[in-house]
């Protein structure tokens, strides 16, 4: 199976207004210097916002080929020990006193759900994942389907 798990991390269609206050801010502050200013200063706040939005909105999970991908990190999957589907008050417990500051934390705050993996690699320091997902059971089972796989 060519990708077992593909989850792309967008932000809420609320925080798409952001930009729009941004560009509105920058405009009236631009708008004492010139009107032409102003313009320029919504359509580049309006620009800067939606980029920044988009950027932060666009990190993707993905089970594929044998590896894990989450954001930057690219781990194979039997460098993973157990994982283990985290609700909202154990996912919250495990972003703050709980955490581990050795651990990799792909974190979005409106994701209230989340997977924590092993890392079973003994020369690796990072002792788990930490892994915002709206799927936290199918992200496991693509894990374990893909150990099996990788085993075979």
């Amino acid at each position: 199976m060519e990708g077992m798990y593909d989850e792309r991390l967008t932000v809420p269609r609320s925080w798409w207004l952001f930009p729009v206050v941004i560009g509105l801010t920058l405009a009236l502050i631009l708008l004492r210097l010139s009107a032409v200013g102003a313009l320029v200063g919504l359509v580049v706040g309006i620009a800067a916002g939606a980029a920044a939005i988009s950027s932060y909105g666009s990190v993707r999970i993905r089970v594929v080929q044998g590896s894990l991908v989450a954001g930057p990190a690219r781990i194979p999957v039997d460098a993973l020990g157990a994982a283990q589907a985290l609700g909202p008050a154990d996912a919250a417990a495990w972003r703050g006193p709980k955490a581990d500051p050795r651990a990799f934390m792909l974190l979005r705050s409106y994701v209230p759900t989340a997977l924590r993996v092993e890392v079973s690699d003994p020369t690796d320091p990072t002792p788990y994942l930490y892994l915002s997902t709206r799927s936290p059971m199918k992200l496991a089972e693509a894990l374990d389907e893909a150990r099996r796989n990788a085993r075979a």
